[in-house]
Formats: C-alpha cells, sequence, structure tokens
C-alpha cells in the first residue's frame, strides 16, 4: 500500500513501532509480546507529526486506532484493516470458541476500530460485505492486495520435474488437507509445500511426492514461484476462504506463473476459470489433482493460463492501479 502511493504521487512517511516485524514468528501470543505491543501503543499515542492531510491505518492495525485518532487531530483517519480480528481467530482458526470471552472481547475490538475510521477499505468486495455486517458499517470501499511490483515480476521459467508450489502459513483457510489429497490422488507429480504453522502435523504423514521446507526468506519466494510448474493459491472451506483474495495469488499472476485456487466469490472478482487460472471446487482434493495434471501434461495451456493471469494482475492488481485506486479513495474523504 505505501509503494503504491508513493508511485502515485503522494508523499508517506511513517510513523511505526515494531511489535511483530519478526516475520517468522510474527503475531505470536504470550506475555513478552502483550508487554510490547503495550509499550509500542504508549509510545504512538504521544506522537504528534505535523503537516499531513490523512492519516492511514494499516495491517494489523486495530488496536492503533486510538492513538491515530489522537495523532490525526481531527484530519480524516484511513483504516485498512485486511481481516477481521473476530473472525481470524475465532471463525477460521479456531483458536478462541464462539461466544467466549475472548471472542466477545474481539468482536468489541473489531466494531470499535472500524467505526472510529473515517474510511475503512476492504480486500474484496465480498469481504466488504461481511465486514460491514460484522461491524455495523455499510460503506466499506474495496481495493485488492496486490503484490510488489519490485520483487514479483514477470519472468516464469519452470524447471523440471513439473512441481505445483504452495506457499503459506499452514491453518484452514489454506486447505492443506485438500493439497495433501491431491499429492495422494497424483503420486507422479511432485508437490512442495513451504510453510509452517497451525495444522503442521498435517505434513508428519505427508506422501513421499511432497518436500516440505518450513521456511524461505521472502525475497527468494520469487525465484521459487518462477520456477515452478504452477502456483497453489487456498482451497480451505471455512467461510472466511469464500472471501478473500491470499497474497500468494497476487505474487503468482504477477510473476507470470499458472494459478490454481479455489472457486470463490472473491476468486472471480478477479480471475477467470480457463483464463487467467484454474478454480476448482474448495476441498476437492480430485479436482484439484486434476488442474495440476492438466497443466503438467499441456504446456500450451499452462502458458496460456499463465499470460492470462499477468493480465489480469496488469490489468486489476499491479502497483500502478493500485496506486491511483488508493489516492482516489483518500482525496475523497479529505
Amino acid at each position: 500500500m505505501i509503494s503504491c502511493l508513493r508511485a502515485a504521487g503522494v508523499e508517506v512517511e511513517e510513523e511505526h513501532v515494531a511489535v511483530w516485524d519478526d516475520l517468522r514468528d510474527g503475531w505470536s501470543a504470550g506475555p513478552g509480546r502483550a508487554l510490547r505491543l503495550a509499550a509500542a501503543e504508549a509510545r504512538l499515542f504521544t506522537r504528534r507529526p505535523r503537516g499531513f492531510d490523512a492519516f492511514v491505518v494499516g495491517y494489523p492495525g486495530h488496536l492503533d486506532l486510538p492513538a491515530a485518532r489522537r495523532a490525526a487531530r481531527g484530519r480524516p483517519v484511513v483504516f485498512n484493516p485486511l481481516v477481521s480480528l473476530a473472525d481470524t481467530l475465532v471463525g477460521d482458526r479456531g483458536r478462541f470458541a464462539p461466544g467466549s470471552l475472548a471472542a466477545r472481547a474481539l468482536e468489541r475490538v473489531d466494531r470499535s476500530a472500524f467505526r472510529s475510521a473515517d474510511l475503512v477499505v476492504a480486500d474484496t468486495a465480498a469481504h466488504a460485505r461481511f465486514l460491514g455486517q460484522l461491524t455495523g458499517r455499510d460503506d466499506l470501499a474495496v481495493c485488492f492486495v496486490g503484490a510488489e511490483d519490485r520483487l514479483f515480476t514477470p519472468g516464469w521459467e519452470p524447471s523440471t520435474p513439473f512441481t505445483a508450489l504452495f506457499v503459506g502459513k499452514l491453518i484452514p483457510l489454506q486447505g492443506v488437507e485438500t493439497i495433501l489429497a491431491a499429492a495422494r490422488a497424483a503420486p507422479d507429480i511432485a508437490f512442495r509445500v513451504v510453510g509452517s504453522g497451525q495444522l503442521d502435523g498435517l505434513l508428519g504423514d505427508r506422501p513421499p511426492n511432497v518436500d516440505h521446507v518450513p521456511w524461505v526468506e521472502y525475497e527468494r519466494l520469487p525465484g521459487e514461484i518462477r520456477g515452478a510448474g504452477c502456483a497453489l493459491g487456498i482451497f480451505g472451506t471455512t467461510a472466511k476462504a469464500q472471501r478473500v483474495i491470499p497474497n500468494k495469488a497476487f505474487q503468482a499472476i504477477a510473476c507470470g506463473a499458472p494459478l490454481i485456487t479455489a472457486d470463490t466469490p472473491a476468486a472471480s472478482e478477479l480471475l477467470v476459470d480457463g483464463e487467467s487460472a484454474l478454480l476448482v471446487p474448495p476441498g476437492d482434493g480430485g479436482a484439484l489433482a486434476t488442474a495440476i495434471r492438466s497443466l503438467a501434461e499441456d504446456a500450451e495451456l499452462a502458458r496460456r493460463i499463465a499470460a492470462g493471469g499477468r493480465a489480469a494482475y496488469e490489468r486489476s492488481s499491479s502497483e500502478a492501479v493500485l496506486g491511483r485506486r488508493w489516492r482516489s479513495l483518500i482525496e475523497g474523504v479529505l
């Protein structure tokens, strides 16, 4: 978002205190992290930046809105939350039970953050509808997530053997079970799973054609994507999986790699099945295996899907496109 705004001619100054910057363990819980968060919020609350037109709070800024409103001193506050905390930690990841004290507290944090911003921007139209219902706002704007143009550039050159690549945190949203089912249904095709997380245990019983790498440095991800036969998106059956387009989908099509992901309302906002991606039913390992095999056995189809995906990226989610969108949204509240 910052890169997009700067490319669109907007001067951006960052007011930041590090809490979640250690990417491998980001968003981990515990007393130490809670103390760091409280100290960071206290420091932000004392800051008084000057000479700006609007104050933008990005992900994961739900707790930052009080400090932002104080710092804005009456100027517009724009919130780009990416997620609902309650939906993520209760509905999707199952960390807390619905109706529990923690769940109710997270719902209150969501509502307070969303209602205190002058403009809230969601990542898809499907997500905007849900977040609006959840927080009582019906005026959410929409802007895709996109990918960093400095890293995720065209250059897809698949290596041999053909490999289906998945990158991401191992959480219910991703549909790891579906990917493993596809690998069992296509034992002659190589799969590479990059990531770790809540569902690490599922990989303990992975078939022999699945290579698991817990972590790859972010700067190396474009090379991973460009060398893969195809990139895999998300295949989970949770409600949240229907509403979001993950970073990995934008990164894959930005690199010009053929993408396979679940056929969801959110995905259809960006992609067309058989043109810019292959879309399969969520949770269907057999359908995913069939789609992967079709790309592995038909190089022309793979090239056509790859080119269509890159065209969709340039048309609707490049930094140039998103920069203009972000600038217009912020100017709209000034």
